[in-house]
């Protein structure tokens, strides 16, 4: 693959997402919101959703997927309702509101909530607080980086370890891919504009449950994302179940990682990965029930909670979660 074309693949992508920013900035930011507002950004959604497919090496495909036809996105569909980490009054000026639309960024005291109706704090929200507690494990960028550059050395002899060592180094790849970029856009912003910015990761193999790893602990971007475009309006406007709109975050999530590995890999979906949401939506949302039943008597000790919810992890990563990828063999890492 020319890895020249490529760049000049890139560059035109990127050059496309600033001028479709600078059309949500300058021009439908005017329209009203709701509505009129959404129906205005249509185009851009559509030409979102096909921009991966201009790219061939998967660390780009998948970036722009994640970053661009889904966070974006849904960071512009709460911006039509005039809320979200986008909308401010004052406006944010554009080179700030292009930074938070693009980059993967979680920013401190967002309006998150007045397009719902009659909401009332929720239990399963995720966390939000003023100050963050510093990590059990600190980590600075560069120790992430050498961990994850040391993965990958480990997984290109993955044929000399054991399954599970293999399923071991998935995971952490891929943790470290996430966090690394996630910290890197959160210090260029917090640099660039002088912003308070959040971490997006909180440790999440100190997990205690689902709910804590999925809401509290794993990529705490997307969570608060969909919480505000999915779990709300369904909760709130909608007037379902709270589990109801606690299992359709995990559908839309299922259905967005399926979208992502079809753009990585470019073959037909297995539906592996959504399976792998549904069902952990199917558990998140039995064990937000059961405490809301049991009160304190749903309480256990995390030394047992922790490693159970880390054995659900892995075992329904392997099975559901990274097949699809691992069926990637005769690709090259960085190419699709």
């Amino acid at each position: 693959m020319d890895m020249d074309g490529e760049v000049i693949r890139l560059i035109k992508v990127l050059l496309v997402c600033m001028v479709s920013l600078s059309y949500c900035y300058y021009i439908a930011s005017k329209l009203p919101k709701g509505k009129p507002r959404l129906l205005s950004l249509l185009p851009i959604f559509s030409l979102f959703a096909v921009l991966p497919l201009d790219l061939s090496y998967v660390v780009l495909t998948s970036g722009i997927t994640i970053f661009v036809t889904w966070l974006t996105t849904f960071k512009l569909i709460q911006f039509s309702f005039d809320v979200g980490p986008l909308a401010s009054d004052p406006p944010l000026s554009f080179p700030l509101f292009a930074s938070i639309a693009f980059l993967p960024t979680r920013l401190r005291d967002i309006k998150t909530t007045p397009y719902v109706q009659n909401h009332k704090k929720d239990s399963i929200a995720p966390q939000k607080l003023d100050q963050e507690p510093p990590p059990k494990l600190p980590l600075n960028l560069p120790a992430k980086a050498f961990l994850f550059a040391l993965l990958v050395v480990c997984k290109s002899h993955v044929h000399l370890v054991h399954p599970v060592l293999n399923l071991i180094f998935n995971c952490g790849i891929l943790y470290f891919y996430l966090d690394m970029i996630m910290s890197i856009s959160n210090d260029f912003v917090r640099l660039s504009f002088g912003v308070e910015v959040r971490r997006s990761f909180d440790e999440p193999y100190l997990a205690t449950s689902l709910q804590n790893f999925w809401g509290r602990r794993w990529n705490r971007l997307v969570s608060e994302t969909l919480h505000n475009t999915i779990y709300k309006p369904i909760r709130y406007n909608v007037g379902s179940p709270r589990w109801m709109a606690v299992f359709m975050v995990f559908v839309v999530s299922g259905l967005m990682h399926e979208l992502l590995f079809y753009y990585i890999i470019r073959v037909v979906p297995t539906w592996e990965v959504t399976w792998f949401f549904v069902i952990h939506g199917v558990f998140v949302a039995l064990e937000i029930e059961l405490k809301s039943a049991l009160g304190k008597k749903w309480k256990f000790h995390w030394a047992v909670t922790g490693p159970l919810t880390m054995a659900f992890m892995a075992v329904t990563a392997h099975w559901l979660f990274f097949p699809q990828l691992l069926r990637m063999k005769y690709c090259p890492l960085w190419q699709v």
